[in-house]
């Protein structure tokens, strides 16, 4: 029977009263590792207008790690952006099941890999390549950010020889620093609830973050440092836009910030939303004024690597499609 929190962490990602149906469907970007498995298949839904190449920014949803069907729930992202002239590839990663971590940082860079490499084909341009993800896809999304340009991180997956560099991704309640989740936690661990259900703790050795590398957390600090977006953020990182719910129950509102404490200690680009009454997800909510109201936006640059004071902000999505398209549409 799946567990209360991984069916939860299913559903959030997913957006009520819209369906998309994508252009090209099951693309394998890889050969199945375990044969037979999902953790290397695309979606793709593109605009009606490709007179000229079109930016494409990769989804991939969050199931906790422990599904390979991050290409699902994209209804909610390709609403927002195929009509905006974006391509939209729903991209899946194994499982913590199926291969622990840096698997999953290997599959992503794949699947961008693929997307570069195959941009005359779908209409793509190749220049302009973002990635957006909730939960543990917000942290797939995280890890590509701040991984740009390490070799040893790029794996061997896929097509070779083409880069894996992305130019801006959206980070959405991201996990980061492992060891801190239940320190941060709004609940102790023991009396962590969600709709009346009991919760789980980070540090367990079948926590979704334990499994994820392969052992509990709190016994192998080399392993989660590795597994952390934190350990690598530098100038060079991937703009960043990061949202994060202040009520979030499951993965602790400190996880986003302190992966945007770490872009500007690196005097890195990002962005950093905080929603007080959001919890983890679902994205629907992000267009609930009711929701999102006291929200809050800070910024750091490259430019000048200050931290800009918290200050109310209203018009998520709208601020979601300026980011990208400031570092996704500027000129070739």
């Amino acid at each position: 029977m799946m567990k209360w929190w991984l069916a939860l962490v299913v559903v959030v990602s997913g957006f009520e009263g819209f369906s998309a149906t994508p252009d090209f469907a099951g693309v394998e970007y890889a050969p199945a590792d375990p044969p037979g498995t999902n953790g290397h298949l695309l979606d793709v839904y593109l605009p009606s207008d490709r007179s000229s190449p079109v930016p494409v920014v990769l989804w991939t949803a969050g199931s906790a790690w422990l599904m390979d069907n991050g290409r699902s729930c994209a209804d909610w992202i390709v609403q927002m952006l195929v009509p905006r002239g974006y391509a939209v590839v729903g991209a899946s990663v194994r499982s913590s099941g199926q291969a622990i971590f840096p698997a999953q940082l290997h599959d992503i860079k794949a699947a961008i890999r693929y997307v570069r490499a195959n941009a005359n084909e779908y209409g793509f341009d190749a220049a302009n390549i973002g990635l957006i993800g909730t939960s543990s896809g917000g942290w797939v999304a995280a890890m590509a950010a701040t991984t740009v340009g390490l070799s040893e991180l790029e794996g061997t997956i896929g097509t070779p020889g083409v880069s894996s560099a992305i130019k801006a991704a959206v980070a959405f309640w991201p996990p980061t620093d492992f060891r801190k989740m239940d320190a941060w936690a709004l609940e102790p661990c023991e009396r962590a609830s969600f709709r009346g259900r009991k919760g789980f703790c980070h540090d367990d050795r079948d926590s979704p973050e334990s499994r994820l590398i392969g052992c509990a957390i709190q016994e192998c600090p080399d392993k989660a440092r590795a597994a952390n977006p934190n350990s690598y953020g530098s100038a060079e990182s991937a703009p960043i836009f990061i949202l994060h719910g202040q009520s979030d129950p499951l993965v602790p509102h400190h996880q986003g910030e302190s992966l945007y404490q770490a872009y500007n200690k690196a005097c890195g680009d990002a962005v950093f939303v905080s929603v007080p009454r959001l919890g983890h997800g679902p994205l629907a909510n992000l267009t609930d004024a009711d929701v999102t109201a006291g929200a809050t936006r800070r910024s750091t640059t490259s430019s000048d690597c200050v931290v800009t004071h918290p200050t109310p902000f209203e018009g998520i999505p709208a601020a979601i499609e300026s980011f990208l398209d400031v570092h996704l549409k500027a000129p070739r």
